[in-house]
């Protein structure tokens, strides 16, 4: 991806035109935008694997940590699991729930799922951790959630604590692992352990570059998760490697809808720590940014309004400009192996009123892992001098990380 650089800012070339004639080789057109596609890909993904983990569920009472994500081929891996006899006791649920249609930060109440009768016990309403009675009786957990690769993404934070509870209790965990869209790559600041949370449960950088089976052995490995680590297996995927581009065949949540929302993500989504929209409530979430007050030059403009995906985004109902990002082509954006730091750093530049960029309550710092990213940008640092703090802390992060791949790297 090209840069352009004016007196004051950083433009990214592509965002002011359309790319319309680059040759996707492995992605079918996105249609309007929101339609997600991909082309056949010869990955076998863990829970497609049955031959490896079923043996290790025979006579075991099993919870399961799954979303709409958790697919045998088209089917859900609970109804594969029951139809092979498995005894499913209870089902624990992610943020956006067990059929992961459910808005961007609505708490979940505990549920039966009506086709097969098993208690859901939710992990993002009263509670993120799940306790010691929600898991009587089980004998095995399987996780089962599509990641895409970002710190701040939260179903990795739920395996975290999975991992701590099992731990404790000593109940096996099996973790059927499926490929990261953004597993190409490491980037960005290492999560300063002060500023934990929901969306930075771990010092991981926030691209981190692991699948979810990685991750597991990571956490359990490094002891992150405790100093009793619960017996772990991770059933990996076939055919994948770390440069292997994967569009997962479902959105993993509602507002990431396609593969380059899926690839933009990880630098767009700081912009939830500012005034500035991505886009939920529109049909491109995470694929355009923009403000009512931004005086800048906009490619588009458009008004947040109520939607499955967000009850009530951010700048509801006001007229918003900036950028957009939907003539990106996913091979530009593959490419870059970066976090794109130059949309914010550009919109922060050109925004009238700065000391209200910046969300008050700090959420900004605890999605980027830091204080200092914040500090720098209100300082006018330059991209280059702020990645240049990361380095150290990036090369200590990538050493650890190689103890724990599943995968080649290369």
């Amino acid at each position: 991806m090209s840069f352009v650089k004016s007196k004051r800012c950083f433009f990214t070339a592509e965002m002011q035109r359309s790319v319309w004639n680059n040759t996707w080789i492995w992605l079918v057109a996105l249609l309007g935008g929101c339609t997600y596609a991909a082309a056949r890909s010869p990955v076998r993904v863990g829970a497609e694997r049955t031959e490896v983990y079923f043996p290790l569920l025979e006579d075991k009472q099993i919870a399961v940590v799954v979303n709409h994500s958790s697919r045998v081929g088209q089917t859900h891996l609970v109804d594969t699991l029951m139809s092979a006899g498995m005894c499913v006791l209870r089902i624990l649920a992610p943020e956006h729930g067990f059929r992961g249609d459910a808005p961007d930060g609505q708490r979940i109440a505990d549920d039966v799922d009506r086709r097969t009768g098993i208690p859901i016990i939710s992990l993002y309403g009263k509670k993120y951790k799940p306790s010691a009675d929600d898991l009587a009786g089980v004998e095995a957990v399987i996780y089962d959630i599509q990641d895409v690769g970002a710190r701040f993404y939260t179903y990795i934070s739920t395996l975290f604590y999975v991992l701590e509870v099992c731990g404790e209790l000593q109940i096996p965990v099996i973790v059927l692992d499926r490929p990261n869209p953004n597993g190409h790559y490491v980037d960005g600041p290492v999560l300063d352990m002060r500023l934990s949370s929901f969306v930075g449960i771990a010092p991981l950088p926030i691209v981190h570059g692991c699948t979810v089976g990685e991750l597991a052995r990571l956490f359990v490995g490094e002891r992150w998760t405790g100093p009793e680590p619960p017996p772990l297996t991770v059933v990996p995927c076939e055919h994948y490697t770390h440069q292997t581009r994967y569009a997962p065949p479902l959105p993993p949540s509602p507002n990431l809808p396609n593969l380059r929302a899926i690839l933009l993500y990880p630098s767009l989504c700081l912009f939830e720590g500012t005034v500035i929209s991505v886009g939920r409530g529109t049909d491109w979430p995470f694929q355009v940014v923009g403000h009512p007050d931004y005086p800048g030059p906009a490619s588009i403009e458009f008004v947040p309004k109520p939607n499955k995906g967000s009850r009530y985004p951010p700048l509801e109902g006001r007229h918003c400009r900036g950028f957009d990002f939907r003539s990106l082509s996913v091979d530009s954006l593959y490419e870059q192996r970066t976090l794109n730091l130059a949309p914010l750093l550009d919109i922060y530049c050109e925004f009238p009123n700065k000391e209200a960029f910046f969300l008050k309550n700090r959420f900004f710092d605890r999605l980027a892992g830091t204080r200092t990213l914040r500090e720098q940008i209100e300082a006018g640092s330059s991209e280059s001098d702020i990645r240049a703090t990361w380095k150290s802390d990036l090369d200590a992060f990538r050493k650890i990380r190689r103890d724990y791949l599943l995968y080649p790297d290369e």
